[in-house]
């Protein structure tokens, strides 16, 4: 027997769990730190399209070098200012709505309402919910942005292609959201079948 335990590196069940539950910290820790990250990248692309939306409309105008990241307005700008606006606001919308997304995610992560032993609770299902309505909020408000862009294009103005105004995606951002509002219905399902078997006992 004790030939067969050592072939076979039989650990003891409570030294596995315990490396299990470091290792799952740990991945949780990264994933923390990742979402931070973007979230803050996020949050500078948001407020810098914001701001340099706004700037030209209630200030001097500026070049087309000068918006920001490098995305040239300026034919725009310069025939229709409404229309720019426009433009800004739905670039910059799905940028704050996708920096949300992610401060939801850093919520989730910090005040640990991941529960490994019992993952079917309220908090879950309604950051799931959450996730949901955002990704699907980004995928209305991005398509639009891109069939508004596309009007604008027939009509004859000068505009960057659709992914360089990062309006791009919007069909991934629409299954992602029914992808999630279908998982948080099975958490709930979850909840309310834990709570049957809790009264049961």
């Amino acid at each position: 027997m004790k030939f067969d335990k050592y072939l076979f590196n039989i650990v003891p069940s409570s030294e596995t769990n315990s490396t299990m539950q470091i290792t799952t910290k740990q991945i949780l820790r990264v994933l923390l730190i990742i979402a931070w990250i973007i979230f803050v990248g996020l949050g500078i692309e948001a407020g810098g399209y914001t701001w340099n939306t706004i700037y030209p409309l209630v200030t001097t105008p500026y070049e087309s070098w000068e918006f920001w990241n490098h995305t040239d307005l300026s034919s725009l700008y310069n025939a229709d200012k409404g229309q720019f606006a426009v433009i800004g606001f739905f670039i910059s919308l799905t940028f704050i709505l996708k920096a949300i997304l992610f401060y939801l995610i850093i919520r989730l992560l910090q005040e640990d309402n991941l529960n490994m032993l019992r993952p079917f609770t309220r908090a879950t299902v309604n950051f799931l919910l959450n996730v949901s309505y955002l990704s699907i909020a980004i995928s209305f408000f991005s398509g639009w942005g891109v069939r508004w862009t596309e009007s604008l294009v027939a009509r004859g103005f000068t505009l960057p292609t659709i992914d360089k105004l990062n309006l791009d995606g919007s069909d991934v951002w629409s299954f992602m959201g029914v992808t999630m509002f279908v998982i948080a219905q099975v958490f709930k399902r979850g909840i309310e079948i834990q709570t049957e078997n809790e009264l049961t006992i």
